[in-house]
């Protein structure tokens, strides 16, 4: 018993520690991906030659989420899992063993037909992005069209490899793989743009060797766990058992997944239709969005939302509802103040990020335009991430689905409506007030899981948010006059001294005020943060 409790304390340990990992390669990985954009940003701008890069890498990027993601995760690791659980002699590891290769075979055989499919119809699949096509840019797009569409099946590789080493609990290689990615695209842009002189045709021979090195870096560790990837007859394809689970699983996971995805496609449709360099701004907004919703993810993930389940399986729906409510109530604390001072100094932030080379004063004037409408939605993008876990913690995937499709439905419906009038930032607007949509939705439903008494959380998340967005407006006041006068007196130098001083300066002050105000009114939720991280940090060390 001593022996089993302490293989268990182990295990524990050791889960936290990969789960610290993959939040550190997550916010990483975030951070590269900006980086990555701003290397595309130098390179390329907002010119008709980034919106032809972005269109071309949108489609197999597309399929990519569609495939291989979370078909991955919902479809094959199960299966596999029980599978190899289920192994006691010779003849179940054989069987597993086919299991194996007969899936990865219909992975390569499937992919591979929408990647020669992809290519071959790229002139026709191109044309939805645009209303009025240049003859300089249909062409490019089609070559990077050519280049990129194989990504689909070396990323569904990675994806199936990265499902083998998690159904044997192996997190690190996988999680390390974004990383390796957004490495490789900037080092081939940075290389390989001289030497070609087309900097959207250097990237996109680092979006597809990025696929490859993220597809064989899991090779070895795949081999080491005693698995082969072996390519098999297809009739044995379709007659595996195993396989066909998983195929089943996956029809489901596809058409849910489909509404999500057209949804990102028809934006970037409407977008390309908008104008030359409006798809492009949205792409630089919202990696920047993506960058904060990361640090959310790593901060809320790895401190507060793994308690969740485990309070849901002990039925302590008290203690359950408050943990759920405080995660909420940390969004609204770092969400709403970074909302408030992004539109302060949001001009300064893009051009500190993206402005040299290609990308213009007109670029930054762009992308500023769509980026105040994005970060506008923050903070409901955030909830929308830390909600459905409480429903998902009780066996509900079917409320957060109806959620997301009214949120799929509102946003196309807007974004058609928008798109004229405002062009890119009526997209962005669009996806903002889909997510507070989505919000309200996932708020109403908690009334029907009737083990969360609905009607206090949603008046204390209320009331805490309110005090929240006054602090900000409290500390926004000043700020705006002195990053102002920051800018008024720093421009001129170089790009780092310009908008960089501005930007310390004004969210230095920023920042003080709203702490100041926290202490006085003796907020207890940044304090429990910073208690549980102390604790979490200890828990490690031991």
């Amino acid at each position: 018993m001593v022996r089993l409790l302490k293989k268990n304390s182990a295990a524990k340990k050791s889960l936290i520690a990969s789960g610290m990992y993959l939040s550190l390669m997550t916010l990483l990985s975030r951070i590269l991906g900006l980086v990555r954009e701003m290397t595309k940003a130098a390179f390329l701008g907002t010119s008709p030659l980034a919106d032809a890069f972005n269109f071309a890498f949108a489609l197999p990027n597309f399929f990519r989420r569609l495939f291989a993601e979370n078909s991955i995760s919902v479809a094959f690791i199960p299966t596999f899992r029980k599978e190899r659980d289920a192994i006691t002699t010779d003849e179940d590891k054989k069987r597993t063993q086919e299991f194996v290769s007969a899936t990865f075979t219909l992975v390569t055989f499937l992919t591979s037909l929408v990647v020669a499919a992809g290519m071959f119809f790229a002139p026709y699949l191109i044309r939805l992005f645009y209303s009025d096509v240049t003859v300089e840019t249909l062409p490019e797009t089609v070559v990077l069209t050519r280049i990129m569409f194989p990504y689909l099946l070396v990323i569904s590789i990675a994806a199936f490899f990265q499902g083998i080493l998690n159904g044997e609990n192996i997190f690190s290689p996988s999680g390390f793989t974004p990383v390796l990615f957004n490495i490789v695209v900037v080092v081939f842009t940075f290389v390989l743009s001289p030497r070609i002189q087309n900097p959207a045709r250097a990237m996109a021979v680092g979006v597809i060797t990025g696929g490859v090195v993220q597809a064989l870096f899991q090779l070895p560790f795949v081999l080491k766990t005693g698995w082969r990837v072996a390519l098999v007859p297809l009739k044995q394809c379709f007659t595996n058992p195993g396989t066909r689970r998983v195929v089943a699983l996956i029809v489901p996971t596809i058409i849910g997944m489909a509404a999500y995805q057209l949804n990102d496609f028809v934006s970037a449709s409407l977008a390309g239709r908008a104008g030359t360099g409006v798809y492009s701004s949205i792409q630089y907004s919202l990696r920047l969005q993506e960058l904060m919703l990361g640090v959310f993810a790593v901060s809320i993930g790895t401190v507060i939302l793994p308690d969740l389940s485990g309070l849901a399986r002990a039925e302590a729906w008290d203690t359950f509802s408050d943990l759920l409510l405080n995660a909420v109530k940390l969004v609204a604390l770092i969400a709403i103040p970074v909302t408030g001072y992004s539109l302060i100094a949001g001009r300064e932030i893009i051009a500190l990020l993206f402005k040299t080379h290609r990308f213009t004063e007109e670029s930054v004037h762009l992308t500023l335009g769509v980026f105040r409408y994005h970060i506008a939605g923050l903070f409901f993008i955030a909830v929308n991430r830390i909600v459905p876990p409480a429903f998902y913690a009780q066996g509900n995937t079917r409320l957060p689905t109806l959620a997301g499709l009214v949120n799929f439905a509102v946003n196309i419906v807007l974004a058609f409506t928008l798109v004229q009038p405002m062009r890119g930032a009526g997209i962005a607007l669009a996806l903002s007030v889909a997510s507070a949509v989505n919000t309200v939705c996932l708020l109403l439903f908690l009334r029907r899981m009737r083990t969360i008494r609905t009607g206090l959380f949603v008046k204390s998340m209320c009331g805490y948010t309110a005090k929240i967005a006054a602090y900000t407006v409290l500390a926004a006041f000043p700020t705006v006059f002195v990053h102002r006068a920051a800018v008024a007196a720093w421009s001129g130098h170089n790009r780092l001294l310009s908008y960089g001083v501005p930007i310390v300066f004004s969210a230095v002050l920023f920042a003080a005020i709203g702490c100041v105000a926290l202490l006085v009114t003796k907020d207890d939720i940044m304090w429990r943060v910073v208690r549980r991280l102390k604790q979490k940090a200890m828990r490690l060390k031991r």
